[in-house]
């Protein structure tokens, strides 16, 4: 019995330590979340000073707003996480571990939405207070913590692929926003629908399509990131 566990556990050590480098080299140089903040309050600020609501139109703009700000900041965070890995020389080191590549993509994917829920932790409480709503509510915490996994298991994905170009800037957006078309829908019709504090029987629909598209694309992902991180 303690052999045919030992796999599983190498697997998940593997993880572990990816998810453990992403971190402990972010809060060294502080260079990607610091990026990705600045520019989540730079668009949650331009859209605060550009458009002038009446508190009751505020529920109704609040789910665009946010999930724009996650999307575009999320996407910078993608982008750099991938990158930083291909410049330093990681990523090849990462490819020769003797480990399954799963396992590099669900620790890059871990990393990824950990820095999505911390800036997500830090635009929250400061969005509420600049446009005085009450958006600190556990329904909405559930469709953030669903819309940024989604989010996060086709962009870790695609971003492996962006990197190997030279056009990787350009290239992640263009491959990316088409394909979380769902996900950004589900997302902002389940946050509008815990805002304007809808019955559940609407709400359920676009979280089952969070779910759904969640479950899907990871699996995916496993199955498709061996060859997408060779070519």
């Amino acid at each position: 019995m303690p052999t045919s566990k030992r796999p599983s556990f190498d697997y998940l050590k593997a993880i572990g330590a990816i998810v453990w480098k992403d971190l402990a080299s972010e809060m060294r140089s502080r260079e990607l979340l610091s990026a990705m903040l600045v520019f989540a309050l730079l668009v949650i600020l331009i859209f605060n000073f550009a458009i002038e609501l009446q508190p009751t139109l505020r529920t109704t703009i609040t789910p665009g707003v946010l999930w724009v700000t996650f999307a575009f900041a999320g996407t910078l965070g993608l982008n750099r996480s991938m990158a930083i890995e291909k410049d330093r020389g990681c990523l090849d080191g990462l490819l020769l571990a003797p480990v399954d590549r799963s396992a590099i993509y669900f620790g890059k994917a871990l990393g990824n939405l950990a820095f999505m829920l911390i800036i997500a932790m830090i635009v929250l409480p400061i969005y509420s207070l600049l446009y005085n709503i009450n958006i600190l509510i556990p329904g909405l915490l559930l469709v953030v913590l669903l819309g940024s996994i989604g989010y996060v298991a086709v962009g870790t994905l695609l971003s492996s692929m962006a990197v190997q170009t030279r056009t990787r800037e350009v290239l992640l957006p263009v491959l990316l926003f088409p394909v979380i078309v769902p996900v950004l829908l589900a997302a902002v019709k389940a946050s509008s629908g815990f805002l304007q504090n809808l019955p559940m029987n609407e709400i359920w629909p676009w979280l089952n399509i969070l779910i759904a598209y969640d479950v899907i694309f990871t699996a995916v992902a496993f199955i498709v990131f061996d060859y997408v991180i060779e070519e």
